[in-house]
């Protein structure tokens, strides 16, 4: 297994729409236990394909407390929603930043597992939240999208202050005298 590189936002490749998987093989699979294993030490509950740069439909998920739940959701379609949960949301590609946002608290989805069946099921509470923040990201969207402006605009500004105070600074070398 191989961890994944983590878009971070505002990167433009997390504005990607992701395409259908066309056919569930040895490759998917693989990247399913990849992006689980990244999930797990990021950590988090949920990752798209699109954060590691993978334009493809599909999420992982595990909100278990034990971490031992791991969902894999291939072309995932919401088909009904309802009931409304608020909580604060965070995200990995927005690591550190946690916001109030409003989701459907009750859906039921369409999805292809991993042996290549379409199967049926419905999630709630954070599981649902969960979900529809990840077919968000497939979609290119971000939890951001849903604040105001101003609070998207510091976020932005927070995160690229972090990152600068982050990245040691490049060594000046003395220049040579001149002979």
């Amino acid at each position: 297994m191989a961890k994944l590189q983590i878009l971070e936002y505002p990167d433009p490749r997390l504005r990607t729409v992701a395409k259908p998987v066309e056919v569930v093989d040895e490759q998917i699979r693989q990247l399913a236990r990849d992006m689980l294993e990244t999930m797990y030490e990021a950590p988090g509950i949920g990752l798209a394909a699109t954060q590691v740069d993978v334009h493809i439909r599909m999420l992982v998920a595990d909100v278990s407390e034990e971490r031992d739940d791991p969902r894999v959701f291939i072309n995932p379609e919401i088909l009904e929603k309802d009931g409304v949960e608020a909580m604060d949301e965070g995200c990995l590609s927005v690591p550190g930043i946690y916001e109030r946002v409003e989701r459907a608290d009750h859906i039921r989805l369409r999805s292809t597992n991993l042996d290549g069946e379409t199967v049926e099921s419905e999630a709630e509470g954070l599981l649902a939240v969960c979900i529809q923040h990840e077919i968000d990201h497939l979609e290119g969207k971000l939890f951001v999208d849903y604040l105001s402006d101003l609070k998207r605009q510091r976020i932005r500004k927070r995160l690229e202050k972090s990152r600068r105070s982050q990245t040691p600074e490049p060594v000046v070398r003395a220049r040579s005298p001149a002979i």
